[in-house]
């Protein structure tokens, strides 16, 4: 038996983001009251009662299923071909010693090294730097020149989700686009006074912000990426660019203002964190943690979405009135939505879509129905709140023709938004402990509550323009189920089932505070665990569904953790989960920002079928002070966006706490890096 990897020691900082990371990340969501004080029922005290009969008996059907195969919601559950090989109390025959295949490599070991640590036998290069230039005209990068032209020709800062798509003509080039989350003024100019900014450096600030388009080229040998700077699909959309308000909200008096009377067209794009890519060749970028550039909020200006009553931490407010919701209390409306972008059309304007609901989007993943509908599944990023899904009313057409593409840009704007409720079904075993209940697992049924529909509201009191702007409030109103931080979501391309990275909750079970549930079985929950729900007979569009833990993440000695069955002495330890991504080989990748077990934060791969369902494995880690973002697994190399590196308590680009990714005396850069294997071979077999 082989002995368990080694953990470090507790960070002297107290383990997980630093507070630099807090305050410039999420404006210090984690230190304010939550937004969620609504009394829903927890999911364990959900009667069956609550369902209709009809999802009900479907329901209990696809338990009835995955229990009597024996694994967490199971293919065949889920309409695909595999069972999981595995007795109710979760113990798994196992194959190959060196893992399930894509998965085989020696682990990289829990780690505090100031560079992005890969697996023996693995390469790695940047691919692209926070300023390098991507537009024609665009100058070389010189921090102690920047200029807010600059930087709008210029890669974006704090590279999070990425989207590698083909490009068709251009032999070995393939399109990458990437969201730029937030800026971290401290580590971007020198003798940088946070009371007094200057107008400079906040438009700087927002020429960062945004989207990146950005062709690159393949070297053949390597899996060596490379951007082609000056092509004509590059593209820099920031925070003023003009971005289109589509879809049933679209117009509403709710997002008018003075800039924008018709409420339909949006300056920029805020706090991008992870996203998604369409079946027709679009990307989708979900708007986060919007709240934070909004000043001097109020209870009428706010609806649970956190606004500050105050000033900003960047202090745009004082350079555009946009910022200051006393004076555009309509602003904010225009941000927390999902953003469709066509990346083949540089001259095409992003459209926010406004069907599937304003709330702080982690992610957007699409899959199609059997009738070519797509169902876009989505996180709400927030302690306490809540999973959602968006099914169209119209189909795909296939095809590249200008006709299918027009058609197709207008699949996200008429259809019906839902919030999940989930049902445990063992709630007398579940203490707040993380100990299993005496069934071996933690599982259930849900059924989705639709919210509205097109101009049709489904909640009692509520317009269809309030569901859509004000959806929190939606979900409070239906008593969804209340989430350890739901964040990146990815159905399987394999199996179809859906898994959901929820982070962490340190607030669950606190005096007043909602207490565990089956689905979010640990109070003081600090590790997060990952969620993974079969839609009924495999239909995307269904009512209802069945959900399993597929892990709860932790250190493997804790008792409190689980990794799908599998023996826990033969995994990596994990700390929360955040993004998530597939591999050709059906295997879960798992990207972690704020890991509390003392290692910087790195990327996992996990088997989710077979014989060694639930093996995770440690792929990389990150250098000090990052967070590891955007993975894309091809079968050649693993891209991730190493976001804020040395974004440390106390750090500034005069005392920096990283060197990465040029060494010292150099400015500390996000950027994008590609791992592959030296001998040229696939990843992991």
């Amino acid at each position: 038996m082989r002995k368990l990897l080694p953990l470090l020691s507790t960070n002297p900082h107290g383990g997980g983001r630093s507070a630099l990371t807090c305050r410039y990340r999420c404006g210090d969501a984690c230190f304010h009251e939550v937004p969620n004080t609504s009394d829903n029922e927890y999911a364990g005290d959900v009667i069956a009662g609550a369902l209709s009969r009809r999802s009900l008996m479907r329901a209990t059907a696809v338990v009835t299923v995955a229990t009597a195969a024996g694994g967490a919601v199971v293919a065949q559950a889920a309409g695909g071909p595999e069972a999981v090989a595995a007795t109710p109390g979760g113990h798994v025959k196992h194959g190959r010693s060196d893992g399930a295949r894509g998965l085989r490599f020696a682990p990289v070991a829990p780690n505090k090294d100031d560079k992005v640590t890969v697996p023996d036998g693995y390469a790695q290069s940047v691919v692209i730097r926070w300023g390098e230039p991507i537009l024609r005209g665009a100058p070389a990068f010189d921090p102690d020149k920047q200029t807010a032209r600059a930087q709008a020709g210029q890669f974006g800062y704090n590279n999070d989700f990425l989207s590698l798509l083909p490009l068709k003509g251009e032999r070995g080039r393939q399109v990458l686009v990437a969201n730029h989350e937030y800026t971290d003024e401290m580590l971007m100019f020198k003798g940088y006074d946070p009371e007094n900014p200057t107008r400079e450096q906040a438009e700087i600030a927002w020429a960062a912000h945004g989207l990146s388009v950005v062709v690159v080229q393949e070297e053949h040998r390597t899996g060596k990426l490379t951007p082609v700077t000056r092509h004509p699909l590059n593209r820099r959309l920031t925070a003023t660019s003009v971005f289109e308000l589509t879809g049933p909200a679209a117009g509403s008096p709710l997002l008018r203002t003075s800039a924008d009377p018709a409420g339909r067209k949006v300056l920029g794009t805020l706090n991008n964190c992870a996203g998604g890519t369409t079946p027709w060749g679009t990307t989708l970028h979900g708007e986060e943690n919007f709240n934070q550039y909004f000043a001097n909020g109020s209870s009428v200006t706010d609806k649970r979405y956190g606004l500050g009553s105050g000033a900003t931490e960047r202090k745009w407010e004082r350079f555009d009135k946009r910022f200051d919701a006393k004076q555009e209390p309509n602003e904010s409306h225009r941000f927390g939505w999902v953003v469709e972008l066509d990346p083949y059309d540089p001259d095409s304007t992003p459209r926010k879509r406004t069907a599937l609901g304003r709330f702080k989007h982690e992610a957007a993943q699409p899959r199609l129905t059997a009738d070519g509908r797509p169902v876009v599944y989505m996180g709400d990023d927030e302690r306490f709140d809540y999973f959602y899904k968006f099914v169209s009313s119209r189909r795909m057409m296939k095809g590249n023709s200008r006709r299918a593409r027009e058609h197709n840009l207008t699949l996200l704007d008429e259809g019906t938004l839902y919030v999940a409720k989930l049902t445990g079904d063992s709630p007398q075993d579940v203490d707040g402990t993380g100990k299993l209940p005496n069934d071996g697992e933690f599982d259930g049924s849900g059924h989705w509550i639709p919210l509205a529909t097109g101009d049709e509201s489904h909640v009692p009191g509520m317009t269809a323009d309030e569901v859509y702007v004000f959806t929190r409030l939606a979900g409070d109103k239906v008593g969804a189920t209340k989430m350890d931080r739901p964040e990146d979501v990815e159905p399987s391309p394999r199996t179809g089932r859906v898994y959901v990275a929820l982070t962490n909750n340190s607030d669950r079970g606190k005096p007043g505070k909602a207490g565990a549930d089956e689905a979010n079985p640990r109070n003081l929950n600090k590790h997060g665990q990952v969620l993974e729900l079969a839609e009924h007979w495999d239909d995307p569009a269904s009512d209802g569904f069945a959900w399993r833990l597929f892990l709860v993440a932790g250190d493997p000695e804790d008792p409190a953790t689980y990794f799908a069955g599998y023996p826990k002495e033969r995994v990596s330890p994990i700390s929360c989960p955040d993004n998530v991504a597939f591999d050709p080989y059906g295997n879960l990748w798992l990207s972690t920002d704020g890991n509390q077990l003392g290692s910087h934060d790195g990327l996992f791969g996990v088997a989710t079928h077979g014989e060694r369902r639930g093996e995770l494995k440690q792929f990389l880690t990150v250098p000090t002070g990052a967070e590891t973002c955007g993975p894309i697994i091809q079968e050649r190399r693993v891209l991730v966006a190493v976001q804020h590196p040395g974004e440390v308590d106390g750090a500034s680009v005069e005392k920096p706490a990283s060197h990465w990714p040029d060494g010292p005396g150099r400015i500390v850069r996000p950027s994008v890096v590609a791992v592959y294997r030296k001998d040229g071979r696939d990843i992991g077999v």
